[in-house]
Protein backbone atom coordinates (compact mmCIF):
# COMPACT_ATOMS: atom_id res chain seq x y z
CA UNK A 1 0.00 0.00 0.00
CA UNK A 2 1.38 3.48 -0.79
CA UNK A 3 0.63 6.48 1.56
CA UNK A 4 -0.36 9.88 0.40
CA UNK A 5 -0.62 13.05 1.58
CA UNK A 6 -3.60 15.31 1.34
CA UNK A 7 -3.01 18.58 -0.32
CA UNK A 8 -5.04 20.24 2.71
CA UNK A 9 -3.48 17.96 5.24
CA UNK A 10 -0.84 18.35 8.06
CA UNK A 11 2.74 16.96 8.27
CA UNK A 12 4.34 15.12 11.60
CA UNK A 13 5.39 18.58 12.92
CA UNK A 14 1.88 20.07 12.70
CA UNK A 15 2.38 22.17 9.41
CA UNK A 16 -0.79 22.90 7.26
CA UNK A 17 0.09 21.71 4.23
CA UNK A 18 -1.76 23.60 1.40
CA UNK A 19 -0.05 23.91 -1.72
CA UNK A 20 -1.40 27.39 -2.73
CA UNK A 21 -1.96 25.47 -5.98
CA UNK A 22 -5.58 28.96 -6.48
CA UNK A 23 -3.09 31.87 -5.92
CA UNK A 24 -0.16 30.02 -7.77
CA UNK A 25 -2.32 29.29 -10.42
CA UNK A 26 -3.15 33.06 -10.80
CA UNK A 27 -0.38 34.73 -10.27
CA UNK A 28 0.72 32.49 -13.53
CA UNK A 29 -2.57 32.99 -15.24
CA UNK A 30 -1.14 36.72 -14.74
CA UNK A 31 1.87 36.56 -15.88
CA UNK A 32 1.34 35.12 -18.91
CA UNK A 33 -1.57 37.75 -19.71
CA UNK A 34 0.87 41.09 -18.99
CA UNK A 35 3.42 39.76 -21.21
CA UNK A 36 5.66 39.10 -18.48
CA UNK A 37 6.85 35.95 -19.86
CA UNK A 38 7.31 37.19 -23.05
CA UNK A 39 9.07 39.99 -22.30
CA UNK A 40 12.12 38.20 -20.40
CA UNK A 41 15.13 37.54 -22.26
CA UNK A 42 15.10 33.88 -24.16
CA UNK A 43 18.25 32.85 -22.32
CA UNK A 44 18.59 30.33 -19.28
CA UNK A 45 20.98 33.10 -17.77
CA UNK A 46 21.51 37.10 -17.56
CA UNK A 47 24.31 38.14 -15.20
CA UNK A 48 23.35 41.78 -13.45
CA UNK A 49 25.81 45.12 -13.51
CA UNK A 50 27.03 45.34 -10.22
CA UNK A 51 28.69 42.97 -7.46
CA UNK A 52 27.49 39.33 -6.98
CA UNK A 53 26.58 39.25 -10.59
CA UNK A 54 27.27 35.92 -10.41
CA UNK A 55 24.34 35.36 -8.25
CA UNK A 56 22.03 37.21 -10.73
CA UNK A 57 19.31 34.65 -12.90
CA UNK A 58 16.88 35.42 -15.39
CA UNK A 59 14.89 32.50 -16.22
CA UNK A 60 13.90 31.63 -19.98
CA UNK A 61 10.00 32.20 -20.73
CA UNK A 62 10.08 28.35 -20.92
CA UNK A 63 11.84 27.73 -17.68
CA UNK A 64 10.18 30.44 -15.81
CA UNK A 65 6.79 28.94 -16.82
CA UNK A 66 7.80 25.17 -15.88
CA UNK A 67 9.32 26.73 -12.78
CA UNK A 68 5.75 28.35 -11.96
CA UNK A 69 3.42 25.01 -12.91
CA UNK A 70 5.83 22.53 -10.67
CA UNK A 71 5.51 25.23 -7.71
CA UNK A 72 1.75 23.98 -8.39
CA UNK A 73 2.90 20.55 -7.56
CA UNK A 74 0.45 19.40 -4.46
CA UNK A 75 2.97 16.71 -4.23
CA UNK A 76 2.73 14.03 -0.94
CA UNK A 77 2.83 10.45 -2.15
CA UNK A 78 6.63 10.05 -3.23
CA UNK A 79 8.86 12.05 -1.11
CA UNK A 80 11.66 11.71 1.79
CA UNK A 81 12.87 14.03 4.57
CA UNK A 82 15.46 15.91 6.23
CA UNK A 83 15.13 17.90 9.19
CA UNK A 84 17.94 20.58 9.58
CA UNK A 85 17.92 23.22 12.26
CA UNK A 86 20.18 25.99 11.72
CA UNK A 87 24.00 25.88 12.66
CA UNK A 88 24.37 29.73 12.39
CA UNK A 89 24.88 32.55 9.93
CA UNK A 90 28.12 33.92 8.43
CA UNK A 91 28.91 36.41 5.55
CA UNK A 92 30.36 33.13 3.79
CA UNK A 93 28.95 31.63 0.61
CA UNK A 94 31.32 28.70 -0.29
CA UNK A 95 29.64 28.51 -3.29
CA UNK A 96 29.77 31.79 -5.42
CA UNK A 97 32.56 33.22 -3.44
CA UNK A 98 34.72 30.35 -3.03
CA UNK A 99 37.76 30.87 -0.87
CA UNK A 100 36.76 34.47 0.32
CA UNK A 101 35.39 34.36 4.00
CA UNK A 102 33.00 37.71 4.79
CA UNK A 103 32.87 38.46 0.84
CA UNK A 104 28.98 37.58 0.89
CA UNK A 105 26.09 39.17 2.06
CA UNK A 106 24.80 37.67 5.43
CA UNK A 107 23.74 34.00 5.03
CA UNK A 108 21.64 31.50 7.26
CA UNK A 109 23.22 28.26 7.45
CA UNK A 110 21.71 24.42 7.67
CA UNK A 111 23.13 20.64 8.20
CA UNK A 112 26.83 20.51 7.79
CA UNK A 113 28.46 21.99 10.62
CA UNK A 114 31.55 22.71 9.04
CA UNK A 115 30.32 24.90 6.32
CA UNK A 116 32.18 27.87 5.54
CA UNK A 117 33.65 29.45 2.81
CA UNK A 118 36.30 27.08 2.02
CA UNK A 119 34.04 23.92 2.29
CA UNK A 120 34.65 21.44 -0.48
CA UNK A 121 33.35 17.82 -0.61
CA UNK A 122 35.97 16.40 1.35
CA UNK A 123 35.48 18.69 3.98
CA UNK A 124 31.90 17.99 4.50
CA UNK A 125 31.85 14.25 3.97
CA UNK A 126 34.26 14.49 7.47
CA UNK A 127 31.79 17.59 8.65
CA UNK A 128 29.05 16.71 11.18
CA UNK A 129 25.29 17.72 11.16
CA UNK A 130 22.45 19.05 12.54
CA UNK A 131 20.17 16.75 10.20
CA UNK A 132 17.87 14.14 11.46
CA UNK A 133 18.99 11.73 9.73
CA UNK A 134 22.84 12.20 10.08
CA UNK A 135 23.77 10.40 6.72
CA UNK A 136 22.47 13.83 5.62
CA UNK A 137 25.63 16.06 5.56
CA UNK A 138 25.01 18.76 2.80
CA UNK A 139 25.10 22.14 3.19
CA UNK A 140 21.84 24.08 2.59
CA UNK A 141 21.85 28.15 2.99
CA UNK A 142 19.57 30.94 2.25
CA UNK A 143 19.77 35.16 2.91
CA UNK A 144 19.37 36.10 6.63
CA UNK A 145 15.92 37.31 7.71
CA UNK A 146 16.05 40.57 9.98
CA UNK A 147 13.12 42.13 11.61
CA UNK A 148 13.48 45.83 11.96
CA UNK A 149 17.71 45.28 11.98
CA UNK A 150 17.57 41.78 14.59
CA UNK A 151 18.74 38.90 12.42
CA UNK A 152 15.82 35.92 12.60
CA UNK A 153 16.60 32.14 13.58
CA UNK A 154 14.16 29.78 11.78
CA UNK A 155 11.98 28.07 14.23
CA UNK A 156 12.42 25.10 11.55
CA UNK A 157 14.13 23.84 9.17
CA UNK A 158 12.64 21.11 6.76
CA UNK A 159 14.39 19.84 3.36
CA UNK A 160 11.94 18.01 1.40
CA UNK A 161 12.88 15.42 -1.51
CA UNK A 162 10.28 14.83 -3.94
CA UNK A 163 9.17 12.99 -7.06
CA UNK A 164 8.03 15.34 -9.46
CA UNK A 165 9.46 15.08 -13.18
CA UNK A 166 9.46 11.23 -14.41
CA UNK A 167 9.51 10.21 -11.08
CA UNK A 168 10.19 6.23 -12.07
CA UNK A 169 13.61 7.17 -13.55
CA UNK A 170 14.73 10.21 -10.78
CA UNK A 171 18.22 9.05 -9.80
CA UNK A 172 20.49 10.57 -7.02
CA UNK A 173 22.12 13.38 -7.04
CA UNK A 174 25.73 12.92 -7.15
CA UNK A 175 27.87 13.74 -4.28
CA UNK A 176 29.20 17.12 -5.09
CA UNK A 177 26.58 18.78 -6.91
CA UNK A 178 26.18 22.44 -5.97
CA UNK A 179 22.91 24.20 -6.80
CA UNK A 180 21.92 27.30 -6.39
CA UNK A 181 17.76 29.27 -7.45
CA UNK A 182 16.41 32.33 -6.87
CA UNK A 183 17.40 35.60 -8.03
CA UNK A 184 19.41 37.63 -5.26
CA UNK A 185 19.77 40.63 -7.38
CA UNK A 186 15.51 40.64 -8.75
CA UNK A 187 14.39 44.42 -8.87
CA UNK A 188 11.26 43.05 -8.20
CA UNK A 189 8.61 40.64 -7.84
CA UNK A 190 8.21 39.71 -11.51
CA UNK A 191 11.93 38.93 -11.76
CA UNK A 192 12.22 35.41 -9.35
CA UNK A 193 9.48 33.53 -9.25
CA UNK A 194 11.47 31.18 -6.80
CA UNK A 195 10.51 33.92 -3.73
CA UNK A 196 7.42 32.63 -1.72
CA UNK A 197 6.45 33.45 1.29
CA UNK A 198 2.78 33.10 3.41
CA UNK A 199 1.77 33.24 6.70
CA UNK A 200 1.14 29.68 8.55
CA UNK A 201 -2.59 29.25 8.43
CA UNK A 202 -3.17 31.45 5.27
CA UNK A 203 -2.56 29.78 2.04
CA UNK A 204 -2.50 32.95 -0.67
CA UNK A 205 1.16 33.15 -1.43
CA UNK A 206 3.27 36.45 -2.14
CA UNK A 207 6.98 37.06 -3.32
CA UNK A 208 7.31 39.43 -0.85
CA UNK A 209 7.20 39.52 2.78
CA UNK A 210 3.39 39.22 3.76
CA UNK A 211 2.38 41.01 7.43
CA UNK A 212 1.20 37.95 9.44
CA UNK A 213 -1.12 38.52 11.97
CA UNK A 214 -0.89 37.57 15.51
CA UNK A 215 -1.17 34.15 16.06
CA UNK A 216 0.09 32.79 12.99
CA UNK A 217 3.96 32.41 11.45
CA UNK A 218 6.43 33.56 8.46
CA UNK A 219 6.90 30.72 6.20
CA UNK A 220 8.85 30.02 3.18
CA UNK A 221 8.99 27.56 0.28
CA UNK A 222 11.89 27.03 -1.71
CA UNK A 223 11.87 25.39 -5.22
CA UNK A 224 15.14 23.67 -6.80
CA UNK A 225 15.11 22.40 -10.11
CA UNK A 226 14.20 18.75 -11.25
CA UNK A 227 16.91 17.85 -14.43
CA UNK A 228 20.49 17.54 -14.34
CA UNK A 229 22.55 17.46 -17.68
CA UNK A 230 24.10 14.68 -16.45
CA UNK A 231 28.06 16.19 -16.84
CA UNK A 232 28.49 18.66 -14.60
CA UNK A 233 28.77 19.28 -10.90
CA UNK A 234 28.24 22.76 -11.47
CA UNK A 235 28.54 25.64 -13.58
CA UNK A 236 29.91 28.77 -13.88
CA UNK A 237 26.48 30.28 -12.87
CA UNK A 238 25.37 27.82 -10.54
CA UNK A 239 21.97 27.31 -12.37
CA UNK A 240 22.34 26.12 -15.95
CA UNK A 241 23.41 22.89 -15.06
CA UNK A 242 20.75 22.56 -14.16
CA UNK A 243 16.67 22.88 -15.16
CA UNK A 244 13.17 22.66 -14.30
CA UNK A 245 10.91 19.95 -15.88
CA UNK A 246 8.44 20.50 -18.44
CA UNK A 247 4.78 20.02 -18.46
CA UNK A 248 4.31 19.89 -14.42
CA UNK A 249 3.70 17.25 -12.52
CA UNK A 250 5.32 13.77 -14.03
CA UNK A 251 6.49 15.64 -17.42
CA UNK A 252 9.66 15.10 -18.67
CA UNK A 253 13.25 16.62 -18.83
CA UNK A 254 14.28 18.99 -21.39
CA UNK A 255 16.48 17.11 -23.78
CA UNK A 256 19.86 19.39 -22.88
CA UNK A 257 19.13 18.38 -19.04
CA UNK A 258 18.08 14.76 -19.51
CA UNK A 259 18.54 13.05 -15.80
CA UNK A 260 15.51 13.82 -14.10
CA UNK A 261 16.43 13.89 -10.34
CA UNK A 262 14.64 14.73 -7.14
CA UNK A 263 13.08 18.10 -6.32
CA UNK A 264 14.56 19.57 -3.41
CA UNK A 265 12.27 22.17 -1.81
CA UNK A 266 12.92 24.03 1.30
CA UNK A 267 10.32 24.46 3.76
CA UNK A 268 11.70 26.99 6.25
CA UNK A 269 9.60 28.61 9.46
CA UNK A 270 10.19 31.76 11.19
CA UNK A 271 8.31 32.55 14.43
CA UNK A 272 7.72 36.56 13.54
CA UNK A 273 4.63 38.36 12.28
CA UNK A 274 3.91 42.01 11.68
CA UNK A 275 6.01 44.62 9.77
CA UNK A 276 9.83 45.23 9.53
CA UNK A 277 11.28 42.20 7.48
CA UNK A 278 14.09 42.20 5.27
CA UNK A 279 16.81 39.32 3.93
CA UNK A 280 20.63 39.78 3.89
CA UNK A 281 21.38 40.48 0.11
CA UNK A 282 23.40 42.80 -2.15
CA UNK A 283 21.96 45.85 -3.57
CA UNK A 284 23.90 48.18 -5.76
CA UNK A 285 27.07 46.41 -5.31
CA UNK A 286 26.96 46.57 -1.59
CA UNK A 287 26.43 43.33 1.04
CA UNK A 288 23.23 44.49 3.05
CA UNK A 289 20.86 43.42 5.38
CA UNK A 290 17.41 45.26 3.84
CA UNK A 291 16.66 43.72 0.64
CA UNK A 292 13.59 42.84 -0.14
CA UNK A 293 11.66 39.60 0.09
CA UNK A 294 11.39 38.98 -3.31
CA UNK A 295 15.05 38.79 -3.89
CA UNK A 296 15.19 35.28 -1.52
CA UNK A 297 17.27 32.33 -2.78
CA UNK A 298 19.03 29.43 -1.37
CA UNK A 299 21.95 26.93 -2.23
CA UNK A 300 22.56 23.38 -1.89
CA UNK A 301 25.74 21.23 -1.46
CA UNK A 302 25.29 17.69 -1.46
CA UNK A 303 26.94 15.65 0.68
CA UNK A 304 24.69 12.83 1.13
CA UNK A 305 25.92 9.03 2.06
CA UNK A 306 25.96 8.27 -1.00
CA UNK A 307 24.43 4.89 -0.16
CA UNK A 308 21.52 6.51 1.85
CA UNK A 309 20.34 8.75 -0.34
CA UNK A 310 20.30 6.00 -2.65
CA UNK A 311 18.10 3.76 -1.20
CA UNK A 312 15.86 6.73 -0.38
CA UNK A 313 15.44 7.73 -4.12
CA UNK A 314 14.81 3.72 -4.58
CA UNK A 315 12.25 3.00 -1.71
CA UNK A 316 10.74 6.58 -1.36
CA UNK A 317 10.71 8.59 -4.51
CA UNK A 318 10.46 5.96 -7.48
CA UNK A 319 8.52 3.15 -5.67
CA UNK A 320 5.93 5.97 -4.75
CA UNK A 321 5.80 6.00 -0.93
CA UNK A 322 5.58 9.39 1.77
CA UNK A 323 9.05 8.62 3.87
CA UNK A 324 10.24 9.96 7.14
CA UNK A 325 13.63 10.75 8.05
CA UNK A 326 14.61 7.36 8.44
CA UNK A 327 13.98 6.87 4.81
CA UNK A 328 11.13 4.32 5.89
CA UNK A 329 7.28 4.83 4.17
CA UNK A 330 5.01 6.19 7.15
CA UNK A 331 1.16 6.37 7.90
CA UNK A 332 0.04 10.12 7.44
Amino acid sequence: MRFTRGRGGADPTGHPLPRRAGALAVALLALVAGGVLAGHDAVDAQAAPGGHADHAYVLSPEQERAALELQLAPVRGSEFRADCPSKGRANDDPIVRPGQPGASHMHEFFGNTTTNAFSTLTSLRTGATTCDPVADRSAYWVPTLYQNGTAVTPQSVRIYYQGITDRTNVQPYPQGLRIVVGNPLAAGPDQNPAARWNCVGIPQASRDFPVCPAGSRLETYLDFPTCWDGRNLDSADHKSHMAFGLGGVGGTCPTSHPVPVPRLEFLITYDVRGTGLTLGGTRDGANVTTAPGYTFHGDFFNAWDVQALADRVRQCVVDGYVCGNDGKPIQQ
